[in-house]
């Protein structure tokens, strides 16, 4: 008996309207008072492989030449603490997720949504954002949903297991899955250089995607999740009293290369590829969590060098936007038709890796 294949029918995207990299930069060099550290700063953002990031906050400079936004959010005062960062959040994330699922098209009848999937860690808001897209979409009321919270950037991966767990228990399900982060409203004022390289990567972005069990777009295979060994405190995501803090620890491009090579050498089928060579997929949809990190994987793995293109774009183009970041890489491998076999992978907390395989049909 053959069992049902989920598929990502569709992917919309969305980001803010207005493009933050080069303020940001500009911000920073003027905010630094060590030379060195300033030239190690603009060292690392020109070998970011990031060219446009974006926000909801408009940066302006002023005539005394601050480097501001338009409203005041990051002004010359404190910065924002939690709760103003968590109101930003709540007027926000809700306009950006409809514009996503609006990405997806209008000949996709909304009532016809069985099951309701939210991924975001840069926020909290009740009645939640699943709450608020059930309504201002036009979704049946009793919509099942599901929210997955503070997973970080592999969350994306998590959401697509959960919905293909879905459609192959429930093969008439309708899945909308919905990734979204608002990472620029945590940026944080010091002069940390680790701080300050962190928050150069991330960006703003959503991503909504229809599964079902039509045998159209990208065939979800199966799912694997491995832990790197004393990794617990490479990647953290705390809450602080003025906004969430992201720490990437200066050692994670190195251990996540050096798990992956070990994974090219076994040969059992419980590992991240199935006892499978790096040479049995074609496409490689990563997680563009920062150029070092693309280039942990290309390294660890023995990719050629045009293996990931297609997330080096993505970070080029959008930055790091956590959760939907994996979801452009898959969008853009959808809207280019690609083919063949690929495996897709996702690194975040603990430090652990998250990956499926995947296929793409008609």
């Amino acid at each position: 008996m053959t069992s049902t294949v989920a598929h990502i029918n569709r992917i919309g995207t969305a980001n803010p309207p207005f493009e933050v990299h080069d303020a940001f930069l500009r911000f920073v060099s003027s905010e630094l008072p060590d030379k060195r550290m300033l030239y190690l700063f603009e060292r690392m953002a020109a070998r970011s492989g990031i060219e446009r990031r974006y926000s909801f906050l408009e940066p302006i400079t002023l005539e005394d030449g601050t480097i501001t936004d338009a409203e005041g959010f990051y002004g010359n005062g404190p910065w924002p603490s939690t709760a103003a960062r968590m109101a930003r959040y709540k007027r926000d994330a809700p306009r950006l997720a409809l514009n996503a699922i609006a990405a997806l098209g209008t000949d996709i009848d909304k009532t016809k949504i069985t099951h309701l999937i939210v991924a975001s860690c840069t926020g909290f808001m009740a009645p939640g954002l699943d709450q608020v897209i059930v309504t201002e979409v036009g979704l049946n009321p009793d919509v099942e949903r599901t929210v997955v919270g503070f997973m970080g950037c592999y969350a994306a991966v998590n959401s697509l297991r959960l919905a293909h767990h879905i459609i192959r228990s429930e093969p008439d399900a309708r899945v909308l899955v919905v990734t979204l982060e608002l990472c620029s409203i945590h940026f944080q004022r010091n002069h940390d250089l680790p701080s300050l390289l962190a928050m150069l990567l991330f960006g703003d972005g959503a991503a909504a995607a229809l599964v079902t069990a039509e045998p159209r777009g990208i065939g979800l295979r199966d799912f694997r999740a491995m832990t790197i060994p004393e990794t617990t405190d490479a990647i953290t995501w705390a809450i602080r009293d003025q906004g969430f803090d992201m720490h990437l620890g200066g050692e994670v491009p190195a251990r996540i290369s050096a798990a992956l090579a070990e994974e090219t050498m076994r040969s059992d089928c419980h590992g991240l590829l199935r006892g499978q060579s790096p040479d049995d997929f074609a496409l490689w949809a990563v997680h563009a969590g920062g150029r070092t990190v693309l280039d942990a994987v290309q390294q660890g793995l023995g990719l050629p060098p045009d293996a990931l293109a297609t997330s080096r774009s993505v970070l080029r183009d959008r930055g790091n936007m956590s959760s939907a970041t994996l979801m452009f890489v898959l969008a853009s491998m959808l809207a280019g038709q690609s083919r063949g076999p690929g495996l897709a992978l996702a690194f975040g907390p603990g430090m652990a890796a998250e990956s499926f395989r995947f296929t793409f049909e008609g």
